[in-house]
């Protein structure tokens, strides 16, 4: 049988370098900047896991409740591909919710529906409105689907700029606006009147709601029933302790949730997060316990830094304190210090939060620490991080 020789390229393949490849608008891409995980910062540091105060990820410190290592001990079919559908998790949320399952969608942390929403929504050079200080994956992930971000800077004391916002609406016919309540990193929330009038804009609102178990106020996931233009998005992350095992959900209308149901990756939620988070569900005594100590730690802390001369925290309605570096301070000096002394808080170098940076409390210890080391720079003192039992 005679071979057929393969026709001759058009250009010479010697020539051409793997980044020819990549689409243009990523090769300009700035990476993300997460936030490392204990085993790392050991061995940088030189510092037993136990001996860092990590302060600059907002992870929930007392971990999730006794039953999701027990459930996680006893998982059926870790060798079957999970339910592309998260049925089990869907119905455990609807009950927890009150809204029915139809309108949920689980994900691999908020994060991968965030980038979901994206895919589904834009077309390269569509826009988005970001309003920062806020969580910077919404333009991280704006960038990475070729969109242009405009940005509303919030007001002064952190709220939303509602009238800017309706000026860009109107000048700009963006597709989506990305909102946080409570907002990351400040603390702050949105409130019903600004919030209902941004949603009588002809654009998608998607509202993150990380944080909203620690704000005291109700999550406006039913009001997906209502608005045709908002999603709700959450994570069991900060409230649940299971930031390393990834598991999110949103609250969609029933008019647009069937083409995120088709673009999604099908099997998203492994079979051990779906596990964890059922689990995590059934102890709703532990978890109100958690938010209680975590959010008594945050008075505590922000009470201790206040006495700090050099610092001015802000109230927050999360389970992080964002502050400003006053008397001439460095902030990015003062991080690395602390880190030094195995105390990882986050800086900002962005002209919105210039010389600010985020602490979270963490223990009673942790706030102890902060107050010696930022109040006399003392060495004598070592964190030791103490778990709570509930």
């Amino acid at each position: 049988m005679s071979s057929i020789s393969p026709a001759a390229p058009t250009t010479d393949a010697t020539l051409l370098t793997g980044d020819s490849f990549i689409r243009p608008h990523l090769r300009e891409l700035a990476p993300y900047q997460p936030i490392l995980p204990f085993e790392v910062l050991s061995a940088r540091l030189g510092r037993k896991p136990q001996d860092i105060v990590k302060l600059d990820a907002n992870e929930n410190p007392y971990g999730p409740p006794p039953e999701v290592m027990e459930a996680l001990g006893k998982m059926e079919f870790p060798y079957v591909y999970p339910d592309p559908e998260s049925r089990r998790l869907r119905a455990a949320l609807a009950e927890d919710s009150g809204l029915d399952a139809t309108y949920l969608l689980a994900g691999c942390g908020a994060d991968e529906l965030i980038d979901l929403i994206m895919r589904c929504v834009l077309d390269p050079g569509d826009k988005i409105v970001d309003c920062p200080p806020t969580f910077t994956m919404y333009e991280f992930d704006a960038c990475v689907n070729g969109a242009t971000v405009i940005k509303v800077p919030r007001l002064s004391g952190f709220g939303l700029d509602v009238s800017g916002i309706i000026e860009v609406v109107k000048k700009e016919n963006p597709k989506c606006i990305f909102l946080t309540s409570p907002n990351n990193p400040d603390g702050s929330i949105i409130n019903d009147d600004d919030l209902l009038e941004i949603l009588r804009l002809p654009i998608l609102v998607v509202l993150d709601e990380a944080y909203i178990e620690f704000s005291g106020k109700e999550s406006r996931m039913a009001w997906v029933k209502k608005h045709e233009n908002l999603i709700v998005l959450r994570t069991f992350s900060k409230r649940a302790g299971l930031a390393g095992l990834r598991v999110g959900y949103g609250a969609f209308p029933l008019s647009i949730v069937g083409y995120f149901w088709r673009a999604k990756q099908p099997y998203n939620v492994s079979v051990a997060a779906e596990v964890a988070a059922c689990a995590a569900l059934k102890n709703p005594t532990y978890l109100q316990k958690v938010k209680d100590a975590l959010l008594a730690e945050k008075e505590r802390l922000y009470l201790l830094l206040k006495e700090v001369a050099f610092l001015k925290p802000y109230p927050s309605y999360s389970n992080f304190i964002l502050c400003a570096v006053t008397h001439g301070k460095d902030a990015k000096k003062l991080k690395e210090d602390l880190s030094q002394m195995g105390v990882m808080i986050r800086h900002y170098n962005n002209k919105e939060l210039k010389d600010n940076k985020r602490k979270k409390d963490i223990f009673t210890a942790a706030a102890d620490y902060l107050q010696i080391e930022l109040k006399v720079k003392t060495r004598k003192n070592n964190a030791c991080n103490h778990k709570n039992e509930f």
